[in-house]
């Protein structure tokens, strides 16, 4: 190899400058030519080099420069592509695009059966040109002498003996026999007379059964002698009657490779596939009128069945020659979403940087472009390509197309709109988080409320999906307000689909917020009209509930500090409610905390207006203090009035807090205990079956004091009673006595001043002043509405 090498550097070395790079050798069957791997020096395209050692082959010089003359002038696209030649006295290259033999490929048996017959139809059309148009004879149509181009197109060489009928001294006729393995691809009558029996015989007779060989090997993987030809088992049955024609032993009954070709392109014939229907119409597609592309979309039978088939295609087929007409054709020739479709499909084979090269341009126009046609297939299509879009790409060129005023989000299709939601779960992940969390969930806030039901069931379900790429700053907000707005849908579906992302984004939302925000809107879904919501909602309800119940596991007994703990500790302001024994209700603990209120409280009760003095003193007491029972009697004791109180203790009751503990309600405890004490201990019988209209009782005075003592303005409550005697049968206060002043003091229920502040009375004969025990203002009313309050919120 390097002595080859050496001497082909040699020889050009010492010829005229040959501007291509030699590389590695490419073996060829039986032939006169080597065959080299090469790159253009200019721009580094790849190339071969057909090279002949004249010293070597001297004998043979003839047919290297037959095909050298006959490939500068024939010109086909079934014939290879000569880029340029060279002839020296030592040696001859012919530079041509780059090939690889079919022998390759048909020794392994790597062809379909559909590969196969497009390849055969594109060497039917050669020769036929060959013998029609160039009237003239190939002479050595067999498998070594055809060559697959880049694009995977069969390409015919051996030229050698490639001569013209009008030629008198043909070179075929005198040196067809110096050709590698004449012999054995020879018809009949040249083996038995000669090769001058090409001139008696038709002129397509001798590549007709050349052509015969031909399809034999490349459907059986070889071809050894003439013996085999009568048993055609790999050619395919529906050409196994054509084919034994063109190997008939008499040349004047044998087809040509043109009628051959006639017979498989009828309807229904052997060359009536999809590949070859897409050969023949692939070229300057973007040029057909529109009549003329409909019915080559219609004989590929819409693509439909190329897309099924299309695995057994020749790749390198439509990477070179498919997928530039296509492309050209969508953006310029108006193809469509149909051409786009199989412009995907081939460029899902295409390496990432030939798909860099020849797709992500056009996609990117394309996204411009305001055929909602062309959209809806470009935004169906995104999963296909999105591997191979960079970030970059997705995030400046592509997002923006989507996202326009026009196009995407915004259009007035309510198609495009819903594809373009979908889309978001594709490109989520090639988009910035400044994009993700900017201008994306502008958008999917108004597609949330859209007027189409389906689009805001997908945009739902579209924020369930893409929620772990959302900000963590914003993600809750975000999601707690979409959610709670889909639970409130009047479509079915959305509602549905709210729930669902609910139970799929558990993990996103924190215990607090699965508590109070997340949870309150699912259990209104518990009794939704529908069965389908209904149901969801349960599931996805106790997926919460065992997220807080998991929580509060782990959460401590109690906040409130120990007993005994020391009075100035940050808590010991607050209440203590009384623990709650094993089986009691919940209203148990309720009830005894509003009696422990009652006995700490300070300050003076109101009476009712409408009660008996008795009465409201019984009546307003809890349940669990025992009645004060005085041994005074009822018809010269005094009673504690509504509204009137001591003045020693009204500044206590302006600032006495119920429920803080305090020095004074300390003291109003000593006394409430005293009070109790003197009665003796208990209940008195006969007091509690007294007549409850009866005079009523009073409160054992605190003090045997009789002298008098200042009261400031305050009334004389005995002689207020005496002035009520004349009441006895009703024994009712009148209505509206409390009425508040503007320093805060109470003047008397009703009874008139002096002049110097003193109350007036009617009674002549002086009565000892007696203090009222202090009884606790009537907070019992304020404490029954705070309880009653207290029920609602529970």
């Amino acid at each position: 190899m390097d002595f080859l090498k050496s001497a082909v550097a040699s020889a050009i070395s010492k010829g005229p400058a040959f501007p291509y790079s030699f590389d590695d050798r490419v073996e060829i069957d039986k032939s006169i030519w080597t065959l080299h791997n090469s790159t253009k020096r200019e721009d580094g395209s790849k190339c071969s080099v057909f090279s002949f050692d004249i010293a070597a082959n001297k004998s043979r010089l003839p047919l290297a420069r037959n095909s050298l003359r006959k490939l500068r002038t024939l010109r086909h696209p079934g014939v290879i592509k000569v880029l340029d030649t060279v002839e020296t006295e030592t040696v001859i290259y012919i530079a041509t695009e780059r090939l690889v033999p079919l022998s390759w490929h048909i020794k392994r048996k790597s062809l379909s059966q559909e590969t196969v017959k497009w390849g055969l139809c594109g060497i039917a059309k050669t020769i036929k040109f060959i013998n029609g148009d160039a009237t003239s004879i190939h002479g050595s149509v067999r498998a070594s002498y055809v060559f697959t181009s880049e694009s995977g197109e069969w390409k015919l060489a051996g030229f050698d003996i490639l001569s013209s009928i009008k030629d008198d001294d043909a070179i075929i006729y005198n040196y067809g026999s110096l050709v590698p393995d004449s012999a054995r691809y020879a018809p009949p009558e040249v083996t038995k007379t000669g090769w001058e029996a090409i001139k008696r015989n038709p002129i397509s007779a001798f590549d007709a059964y050349s052509f015969g060989i031909f399809v034999y090997e490349v459907f059986n993987g070889g071809f050894v002698g003439t013996d085999q030809l009568s048993q055609p088992k790999g050619v395919p049955p529906t050409m196994q009657q054509s084919y034994k024609r063109l190997i008939n032993a008499n040349p004047k009954s044998r087809i040509s490779a043109g009628q051959f070709l006639e017979q498989g392109q009828r309807s229904g014939g052997f060359f009536e596939t999809p590949l070859i229907h897409l050969t023949e119409g692939i070229d300057n597609l973007g040029l057909k009128s529109d009549g003329e592309r409909e019915e080559f979309l219609r004989r590929s039978q819409q693509y439909s069945q190329l897309d099924a088939v299309s695995d057994d295609f020749p790749e390198d087929f439509f990477k070179m020659k498919v997928l530039p007409e296509l492309l050209k054709s969508v953006e310029f020739g108006g193809g469509g979403p149909k051409v786009l479709g199989v412009v995907f499909k081939i460029g899902a084979k295409l390496s990432d940087e030939e798909y860099e090269h020849k797709i992500t341009p056009v996609v990117i126009r394309l996204f411009s472009n305001q055929d909602r046609a062309l959209r809806v297939c470009l935004l169906d299509n995104l999963p296909v390509m999105i591997d191979r879009l960079s970030q970059k790409t997705v995030t400046n060129s592509i997002f923006p197309q989507m996202v326009g005023f026009v196009t995407g989000f915004s259009d007035a299709a309510p198609l495009v709109r819903e594809q373009t939601v979908k889309s978001v779960l594709t490109i989520i992940s090639k988009l910035s988080d400044r994009a993700i969390n900017g201008e994306l969930l502008r958008h999917l806030a108004k597609t949330s409320n859209d007027e189409q039901p389906g689009i805001r069931t997908n945009t739902t379900i579209c924020l369930g999906k893409i929620a772990r790429n959302l900000g963590a700053a914003s993600r809750t907000k975000v999601l707690t307000a979409a959610f709670a707005r889909s639970l409130r849908d009047p479509f079915v579906h959305a509602r549905n689909a709210g729930l669902l992302a609910l139970a799929a984004t558990v993990d996103l939302f924190s215990e607090d917020d699965c508590a109070s925000k997340i949870l309150p809107g699912i259990c209104t879904s518990l009794i939704d009209k529908e069965k389908l919501v209904r149901d969801q909602a349960n599931k996805t309800l106790d997926i919460y509930l065992q997220r807080v119940r998991k929580h509060a596991l782990s959460l401590p007994d109690t906040i409130l500090p120990p007993a005994g703990a020391p009075a100035n500790s940050a808590s010991a302001s607050v209440p203590r409610m009384e623990t709650t024994q094993a089986g009691a209700s919940w209203a148990g603990w309720a009830i005894s905390s509003f009696t422990n209120k009652l006995a700490t409280a300070s300050g003076q009760m109101d009476v009712p207006a409408n009660v008996e003095s008795s009465n409201a003193s019984s009546d307003l007491r809890s349940n669990s203090v025992p009645p004060v029972i005085t041994s005074a009697p009822q018809s010269t004791a005094p009673v504690v009035a509504r509204g009137l109180q001591p003045q020693v203790n009204a500044n206590k009751m302006q600032s006495a807090n119920p429920f803080a503990p305090s020095d004074a309600l300390q003291a109003d405890d000593d006394d409430f205990d005293t009070g109790w004490a003197d009665t003796g201990g208990g209940w008195d019988d006969e007091a509690s079956a007294a007549d409850p209209f009866a005079a009523p009782s009073v409160l054992e005075p605190r003090t045997t004091d009789k002298a008098t003592f200042d009261d400031q303005g305050e009334p004389d409550f005995a002689g207020w009673i005496a002035a009520q005697s004349k009441q006895k049968s009703k024994n009712l206060l009148p209505k509206g006595l409390v009425k508040k002043a503007a320093n805060g003091d109470r003047p008397g229920l009703g009874v008139k001043a002096n002049s110097t502040g003193n109350p007036v009375t009617k009674r002549t004969e002086a009565k000892p002043k007696v203090v009222p025990k202090v009884v606790t203002k009537s907070k019992v009313n304020e404490d029954e509405e705070d309880d009653a309050a207290w029920g609602e919120a529970w």
